[in-house]
């Protein structure tokens, strides 16, 4: 019997990465479920998946080293690399903390930018393989109270870009995902600083969108499944939106 080709999904055990975990399980993929420690939510999803765990905070560079490490000593080489770890605060930019500033982008764009260094090698003795990079609408058209997150989520857009360039030579094919407002969790830290209710906060953005509603995680996990599709070889360092209608620009 043949062995599954291996997934890793950061930031795995709830929301977007949870729903991403369950859809490449689906499809076929042995799922790494990655979370900043092991949890009774990793271990959840973990059994949901059949997957295995994979513990290590993204914004850690010897962490996520060795994390990959491990995979390959134990299982093999990365096929596909879902980058969705993340962490958001929100704060006008003359109040936002130092600290929590470098918390965000070393989560988000940092921590991306080395956990794809270190599956690269793998890939490499794959002869190819797929990287998809969770951004974000707010990389796009930038947020209020929300710098460090819209500039770190912008960056990734950016980096997509120049991925795609560089490695599609060799079969490795980047692109990106920039959702919209999505019904997950992290939808609490947007009603805590408006100081509303979930339920009002979810109003509210809908209230904005064209189709009158916030989207689901499994939307994007259906996109991701649909860029890590081997017959997409030539779609490269794209960014497709997700967000209902409430932007429609080229990024």
């Amino acid at each position: 019997m043949s062995t599954p080709p291996i997934a890793l999904v950061t930031g795995a055990t709830q929301g977007i990465g949870r729903a991403i975990a369950e859809r490449l399980a689906a499809d076929g993929y042995l799922v790494g479920v990655n979370g900043p420690a092991e949890t009774p939510e990793m271990a959840e999803v973990v059994q949901l998946v059949d997957g295995f765990p994979v513990p290590a905070d993204i914004s850690d560079p010897d962490a996520v080293t060795a994390a990959v490490t491990g995979i390959e000593e134990q299982r093999g080489p990365i096929a596909v690399l879902v980058c969705n770890a993340a962490y958001m605060s929100m704060a006008t930019v003359v109040d936002h903390d130092p600290d929590d500033w470098w918390k965000v982008v070393d989560t988000n764009l940092t921590g991306t930018f080395h956990t794809i260094q270190s599956v690269l090698p793998g890939m490499r003795r794959l002869g190819g393989g797929r990287i998809v990079i969770i951004a974000s609408e707010w990389g796009v058209t930038g947020w209020s109270r929300a710098t460090a997150y819209a500039a770190s989520k912008a960056g990734l857009i950016a980096l997509t870009k120049t991925l795609g360039r560089e490695l599609a030579p060799e079969n490795i094919v980047v692109n990106a995902v920039a959702p919209g407002v999505i019904d997950t969790p992290q939808l609490e830290v947007d009603a805590d600083d408006e100081g509303v209710s979930l339920s009002e906060m979810h109003s509210r953005y809908a209230a904005d969108i064209p189709v009158r509603r916030i989207g689901r995680p499994d939307e994007i996990a259906d996109t991701v499944a649909f860029l890590v599709a081997a017959r997409l070889g030539a779609l490269i360092g794209q960014t497709i939106q997700i967000n209902g209608g409430s932007t429609r620009c080229r990024v």
